[in-house]
């Protein structure tokens, strides 16, 4: 890499793949530059969409550390930088992709972990961050009232079956011995 420009855009790729939560391979061949915008804007605040060059985002993706996706940039590439929930940005390009069948999921990673095409569909599949955490918090909140509910049936209930022992005792005379013994003995 004789040139200082190709350097600094090396430098700043790998920068994005460090500051990332997840990185999302794309081939757009075939969209318009209106559709790219339409693309970047429906990826939110916490993603970025960025076109980039094969050769300097292999060296970049390898200077970060990440070198499963080297068979992968191949192809008119472009990243989705995902510093925010992966879930929604997987969930636009999935969108998106329908859509616009031009665009085409490569793979990604998340979190340091290479992800197939296949395995970014499954990530958009699933609810948001902000859903499973209420979710969550509503399981949490209902087992404590579900156990306090049982636990407070636990002595109702004893109380109910002692008042109902002392009545069939108040019923039998109050003995404690069976009816049916006295009657045996009387013959």
């Amino acid at each position: 890499m004789a040139r200082p420009d190709k350097a600094a855009a090396v430098a700043e790729i790998a920068d994005k793949f460090r500051s990332s939560n997840a990185a999302v391979l794309t081939e757009y061949r075939g969209l318009t530059v209106k559709q790219v915008k339409t693309l970047r804007r429906s990826l939110g605040a916490n993603a970025q969409y960025a076109v980039v060059k094969n050769t300097l985002t292999k060296i970049a993706a390898n200077e970060a550390g990440i070198t499963e996706l080297d068979d992968q940039f191949t192809g008119p590439t472009a990243v989705a930088f995902v510093t925010g929930d992966p879930v929604e940005s997987a969930k636009a390009l999935r969108d998106f992709a329908k859509e616009n069948p031009a665009l085409i999921i490569k793979g990604g990673v998340l979190d340091g972990k290479a992800l197939t095409a296949d395995e970014i569909k499954k990530l958009a599949d699933l609810e948001s961050r902000e859903v499973l955490l209420a979710k969550l918090a509503g399981a949490m909140k209902a087992k404590p009232s579900q156990a306090a509910a049982v636990f407070q049936a636990l002595p109702s209930k004893l109380v109910r079956t002692v008042d109902a022992l002392r009545e069939k005792k108040a019923e039998q005379g109050g003995a404690g011995t069976p009816a049916p013994a006295e009657d045996a003995a009387a013959e």
